[in-house]
């Protein structure tokens, strides 16, 4: 038997009132794989140095490694071994992407899509 339900609460009466929207819904769920793979791509927003580091590349492209301390490195205040590591992620995740000059490597935001999921993060967060 069920509980009852707090009166703030709403409830169906019925389990078939809904049956168009239910099926619309499960017409429009993608399959397990795919939001697994939705899962996996916002648990790699998880972090908070790799939103740092997102964030500094949102503003513009810098380096990782060169002869001298990396940009990233020295903006935010880290080694260039913890940079690199979540770089690694980063890119694994299809969120950065890197081109080479020489010994130094630049690191900028894979495209449009990881801007438009920062600033609307940043949006949401700031209207609090």
């Amino acid at each position: 038997m069920a509980e009852p339900r707090p009166d703030s609460a709403p409830a169906c009466e019925y389990l078939n009132v809904h049956e168009d929207a239910v099926a619309q819904v499960l017409a429009a769920l993608p399959d397990d794989e795919t939001l697994y793979d939705l899962s996996e791509l916002f648990r790699v927003f998880g972090d908070s140095t790799r939103i740092k580091i997102l964030y500094v590349l949102f503003e513009s492209e810098l380096c990782v490694f060169s002869s001298r301390v990396g940009d990233i490195a020295r903006l935010l205040n880290l080694t260039q071994s913890a940079v690199s590591h979540q770089l690694r992620i980063l890119k694994a995740s299809n969120l950065v992407r890197f081109r080479r000059e020489g010994k130094t490597v630049f690191y900028s935001l894979d495209d449009d899509h990881v801007r438009s999921v920062l600033a609307l993060g940043m949006e949401h967060v700031l209207e609090k």
